[in-house]
């Protein structure tokens, strides 16, 4: 269970790019950046899985590729629009707020599958986390000085990032459970199919966009509204390797080695590496009532990690 906790972790710290990166390219939409990310995602899966990847489609049935585009549409494209929409309106505090509901929602949606502990048993781990949440969200409302958007604007984003929040929700239990149902793909096999599948889906919506809406998506006068081109597609390609590939791929093992009730306590850590690039990228250091939360937040997920083995121990030695 050690190696899920870990790949985990580091799943975490490679998703929390993703709160920043809309920082950087503020001048395009919500929907370039998830094409962008998600095409860049497909080249590299398919790279990688080169000389496998014939032998791997041809494995594949009708229920995998609906899994595949479900999971793709809910998991990548759709949610990560979402909260890049989210963090353009509402900022980087308030939608990493939002989306670190997930270690609640993922347990609560969860908790009735095979190996995860009882609620009743992961109610004080649950609350620590919930404690930490709300000193966020006291510290976004008593601090933050927003983004300058009209308080509608603010609320579509707050909408945005609760929608996101749905998406990855579904998406996170749904694919653990497939993943255990099927182990006929290894966990590197199913992410890069799952990344191929994403790219040719944003292709796919791309190419659409450019059709209808060309002056949108192609940006007509990029170089007096600042779209620079050459740091759009680096950042994709540097979020699509980092968050994307082997983020996704190191999530994979750790759905296959813990409980859905612990994987869901597992994702805080990227909100926790969120909020830590948040603070590189605006060069201060954290407000108290933002330690605090950190505090709490990684004492719930480690208080979480101690029942789940003991859990364990308990069921091999009845074993």
């Amino acid at each position: 269970m050690l190696q899920g906790v870990l790949c985990g972790l580091l799943a975490g710290a490679m998703w929390g790019m993703v709160f920043v990166a809309p920082e950087f390219l503020r001048a395009f939409t919500p929907l370039e950046m998830a094409c962008g990310r998600y095409i860049c995602y497909g080249l590299i899966a398919a790279a990688v899985m080169s000389t496998r990847l014939p032998k791997l489609l041809r494995r594949l049935d009708r229920s995998d590729i609906v899994a595949m585009i479900k999971h793709a549409l809910a998991g990548n494209i759709i949610y990560y629009m979402l909260l890049a929409l989210g963090v353009k309106l509402a900022g980087v505090a308030a939608t990493s707020l939002i989306i670190g509901v997930l270690p609640i929602s993922v347990t609560l949606v969860g908790h009735k599958d095979h190996g995860a502990v009882p609620l009743r048993q992961l109610i004080w781990p649950l609350l620590l986390v919930a404690a930490g949440i709300a000193c966020i969200n006291i510290d976004v409302f008593t601090h933050d000085v927003g983004t300058g958007l009209p308080l509608s604007s603010k609320l579509l984003g707050v909408l945005c990032a609760a929608v996101a929040l749905a998406c990855w929700t579904w998406y996170s239990v749904d694919n653990a459970r497939y993943l255990k149902r099927n182990p006929h793909f290894s966990s590197g096999e199913w992410s890069a199919l799952y990344g191929v599948s994403s790219g040719l889906i944003a292709l796919a919506i791309a190419l659409v966009g450019l059709v209808f809406f060309h002056g949108d998506v192609t940006g007509a006068g990029a170089a007096a509204s600042g779209r620079d081109w050459g740091l759009f597609w680096i950042v994709s390609a540097v979020i699509a390797l980092g968050a994307s590939a082997i983020g996704n791929h190191l999530w994979n093992i750790a759905s296959r080695k813990v409980p859905l009730t612990l994987s869901g306590q597992l994702i805080l850590f990227e909100t926790l590496f969120a909020l830590l690039y948040g603070f590189i990228y605006k060069q201060q250091w954290p407000r108290g009532l933002e330690i605090a939360a950190m505090v709490l937040l990684i004492a719930g997920v480690m208080w979480s990690v101690r029942i789940h083995a003991l859990d364990d121990a308990s069921e091999a030695h009845a074993g």
